[in-house]
């Protein structure tokens, strides 16, 4: 690590969240609650490699500018801590209340079945009165038994035509299953529901449909970034679609949406584990993704879940290097005047049936306009142009790229590790001439303090 500053090291990302040290997993508990963020994760307090299950513990006010503060649950007699939600009681349905605020009441998984196959998963709440700084076991958990194989990850949501709580809960498999309470403690099996291609991490809530006002869609969605459409009368999840993939990239894993973001916000927030980064020699291991906003539109294909960055990351613009119109050739590419490595980058690329390279410190991303495919790290997917055009957002951080196309029709979380290079970015036409309509590149700041 050099002696650098914590939060500065060599390889730590300065937009995207990662832990002060030690390991990190999948996001939890996400909740926001009288101004705060909460970001929970699967946490090895003593490790830097997969260990024993804590909630580690983050919060912020504008979902960039983190603070990691005490871990919040700790293994006790039922076993390890594992993944799972977090929602504000407003209406104290559970009785855990003990002051004048409503409760955080968090629902998450325990078990031991690695190391003890006696100790299956079941799943308990805990409760905090204080805003999230203290929490409390409930003393007669578990509130759901063990039902099958690894039965984990539960998301709860408050489902208000029903006036009751809504879990939807791993099972095994690609099975699923949504269960119902009216006070967080007692709970019935409503349906299951099947994810073809996927398991693990669900997540369930209900989205208009864009540009169509009072038309909802209901998502399921599935551990490995695969989701389904369908209705929800409060009792049985109907599927709409098959499978459909809105992650196309190598390490985004294990997505989740805050709960209880204000009316007058309305945004449907998703964060991701970027699972798989390496980050040599450095005291922590791990990130999470940049936080995304989802939408459901319209596209020729049918209505599909769209994923683009919030528009908090505008806090961190800095200085901006603008084109329009420009033309490269297989002999000229243009470099931007920066040798920052933290970047926002906007194009809108002319269809062609020639390729656009985008060197990023010394790797190539390239957009292929005759197979109409993007490509990053080995990981290819279809992006067609939309009225003669491609768009394309690139967020680059030391340690990863994040690829939204068209909108957010398309997106792709890729960890890496920086090669040689002469510059950060390149841009360079293969096959014949490529035309850039418009190319922002804005370099961003570290959102991180010098010194913790």
């Amino acid at each position: 690590m050099n002696g650098s500053p914590i939060y500065a090291e060599t390889h730590r990302p300065q937009f995207h969240f990662s832990p002060l040290k030690n390991w990190m997993n999948d996001p939890n508990g996400l909740v926001y609650y009288q101004g705060e963020y909460h970001l929970f994760f699967q946490h090895n307090p003593v490790g830097i490699k997969w260990g024993p299950n804590t909630w580690g513990h983050a919060v912020s006010s504008d979902l960039v500018h983190w603070k990691q503060i005490a871990h919040a649950l700790a293994p006790d007699e039922f076993g390890w801590v594992w993944s799972g939600s977090a929602v504000v009681d407003w209406h104290n349905s559970s009785g855990l209340q003990s002051g004048n605020e409503p409760p955080l009441v968090a629902c998450y998984t325990a078990g031991d079945f690695y190391a003890k196959p006696e100790k299956p998963c079941v799943q308990c709440i805990a409760y905090s009165n204080d805003r999230g700084r203290t929490w409390t076991h409930y003393a007669d958990n578990p509130v759901v038994g063990h039902i099958r194989a690894q039965n984990r990850d539960p998301k709860v949501i408050w489902h208000a035509p029903t006036s009751r709580w809504v879990m939807a809960l791993f099972l095994d498999g690609n099975d699923y299953a949504l269960l119902g309470s009216a006070d967080l403690e007692h709970w019935e099996r409503l349906c299951d529901v099947s994810m073809p291609g996927t398991g693990e991490c669900p997540d369930f809530f209900e989205l208009p449909v864009e540009g169509a006002p009072g038309n909802t869609r209901w998502v399921f969605w599935g551990g490995a970034g695969i989701y389904r459409l369908g209705s929800f009368d409060g009792t049985t999840f109907v599927p709409e679609t098959e499978s459909l993939r809105a992650e196309w990239g190598a390490n985004g894993y294990a997505a989740q949406t805050w709960s209880d973001i204000p009316p007058d916000d309305g945004r449907r927030i998703q964060i991701s584990w970027m699972a798989g980064g390496e980050y040599p020699a450095m005291p922590f291991n791990q990130q999470m993704s940049f936080p995304v906003e989802l939408s459901l539109r319209p596209t020729p294909d049918g209505l599909r879940l769209c994923r683009q960055p919030i528009c908090e990351i505008a806090l961190l613009h800095a200085t901006p290097y603008t084109r329009r119109e420009l033309t490269l050739t297989p002999q000229q590419s243009y470099i931007p005047p920066t040798r920052s490595e933290l970047f926002d980058v906007r194009l809108s690329l002319q269809a062609a049936p020639t390729t656009l390279c985008v060197w990023v410190r010394g790797i190539p991303l390239e957009y292929d306009g005759t197979a109409q495919t993007v490509s990053f790290m080995g990981k290819s997917a279809t992006l067609r142009p939309l009225d003669g055009r491609v768009e394309l957002r690139l967020l680059i951080d030391r340690t990863s790229l994040e690829l939204f196309g068209n909108r957010g029709e398309l997106s792709m979380s890729t960890c890496f590790l920086p090669k040689a290079a002469d510059a950060p970015l390149e841009f360079c036409a293969q096959g014949g001439d490529v035309h850039l309509v418009s190319l922002t590149v804005h370099e961003l700041q570290s959102a991180w303090p010098i010194h913790w």
